[in-house]
């Protein structure tokens, strides 16, 4: 069922945040303030874009407070009735979908929290610590090598930080380094699929539409790779978390499935997103990147700072289980509601001068990790990777970061993703 637009007149118009294509130009933060002064829950419309089908609409959710509020109560917003894509699954698809356990409400999303919690624990996270740090040193000094053999500049993106994610990723899982490029094309036609320069890797149905990409014919091909990757496991353990999962007795073959699809997904784009959007903002405020690179800000809040700045995850969306107010307004049972993350993390009622990049920023209550029972699980490895790769950046990338050509966005309302991030590689 959808919501209706709000029965009281609006004094000011309420400008779209939905159409993926403008994220492709920048987070509009414009449009988030906007709505976060005047309509805090806004009402947006769900047009047909990119070939995609059109939808009902949705409420928009942009104060941090509000943000909250609705992460932590799952009883009245759900991620399990619709799922926690802003586009509505296929009816047939749906039962599929609410398998993955971030598409379920608690208290069966409890237990598989706590089935995978066994498998990717602190301490098997943390024994990576070296391993990834000497992998962002190699990453980072080839790829200056190579640059200053060629034109003097580097693309971070395609040289570093996507080599440094999936890598870091194979590991934990225990996937062969030479298995890394599937895990890539995987992540991109989830991920990617409203992009047009990642449309080659789309799905399409025989009415020559694109197939959702989270269906189970789209992901047919990497579960048929989860079943054979965890048998090998069984014959061949290891200490990772794909031999603790499949020698797990409680965890079921579908739970196998979504499990993998959510770790190579969501746990290769949050690090593939944040990285270089973390070296962009760093190249854009030269003094905070000296500051880092002579010790005089503290890694641990500088990683929170970026981000807050630069959250991976744009939007998650959920579902009103009955009628209930929302900062005034009026939801409705069956009603879409989407919280929108980087507006948020730029709330002026939270955080003091909220454009500013503040690398000694605490508190730092930004959301980019969401909040409630569906906090990230992967979190800490998330910040393992970053302190890595922006400590060895420091060592490798001369100060200033300067960049060589603008950054090229990845065109979704989903993921804040960057295709391309060139800078300049002085000579040594």
């Amino acid at each position: 069922m959808s919501g209706p637009a709000p029965e009281a007149p609006e004094k000011t118009p309420v400008p779209d945040v939905f159409d993926p294509r403008q994220y492709a130009q920048g987070i509009p933060h414009d449009r988030y303030r906007h709505l976060r002064d005047h309509h805090p829950v806004a009402w947006q419309e769900e047009p047909e874009v990119l070939g995609w089908p059109a939808g009902p609409g949705f409420w928009a959710v942009t104060r941090h407070a509000d943000v909250i509020h609705v992460l932590k109560d799952s009883a009245t917003y759900s991620s399990y009735l619709g799922a926690t894509q802003i586009r509505d699954p296929d009816p047939a698809d749906l039962p599929f979908i609410r398998r993955m356990m971030l598409n379920q409400d608690p208290p069966h999303h409890r237990r598989l929290r706590v089935l995978v919690s066994r498998a990717f624990t602190p301490k098997r996270v943390d024994r990576f610590a070296a391993v990834v740090r000497e992998r962002a040193r190699s990453l980072l000094t080839r790829a200056v090598a190579e640059a200053r053999a060629t034109d003097g500049t580097c693309d971070l993106v395609a040289r570093v930080t996507d080599d440094y994610a999936l890598l870091n990723l194979t590991d934990l899982l225990g996937v062969p380094d030479s298995d890394r490029g599937l895990l890539l094309h995987w992540t991109q036609r989830v991920i990617g699929y409203q992009d047009p320069d990642e449309a080659g890797t789309a799905v399409l149905g025989p009415d020559g539409k694109p197939v959702n990409p989270r269906s189970p014919a789209a992901l047919r091909d990497m579960f048929d790779y989860a079943h054979a990757l965890a048998a090998h496991k069984r014959r061949h353990p290891g200490d990772d978390v794909m031999t603790a999962l499949a020698r797990d007795p409680e965890l079921t073959e579908p739970e196998l499935e979504m499990f993998f699809f959510l770790l190579v997904v969501a746990g290769n784009d949050t690090v593939r997103s944040a990285a270089p959007g973390g070296l962009h903002l760093l190249a854009q405020h030269p003094d905070a990147y000296r500051r880092l690179c002579n010790g005089e800000v503290e890694l641990t809040t500088t990683i929170d700072e970026l981000l807050r700045r630069h959250p991976p995850v744009l939007t998650f969306r959920r579902t009103a289980t009955r009628d209930t107010d929302l900062a005034g307004t009026r939801i409705r049972t069956g009603d879409k509601v989407v919280v929108f993350h980087a507006s948020a993390n730029h709330d002026e009622r939270v955080f003091p001068d909220p454009y500013a990049l503040d690398l000694s920023r605490s508190p730092n209550a930004h959301v980019s990790f969401g909040d409630g029972p569906h906090v990230c699980l992967g979190a800490h490895f998330a910040r393992l990777q970053l302190r890595g790769l922006y400590d060895e950046a420091c060592r490798a990338l001369p100060a200033p970061l300067q960049l060589a050509a603008p950054p090229r966005r990845l065109v979704s309302n989903f993921i804040n993703g960057l295709k391309s991030l060139t800078v300049w590689v002085a000579d040594s």
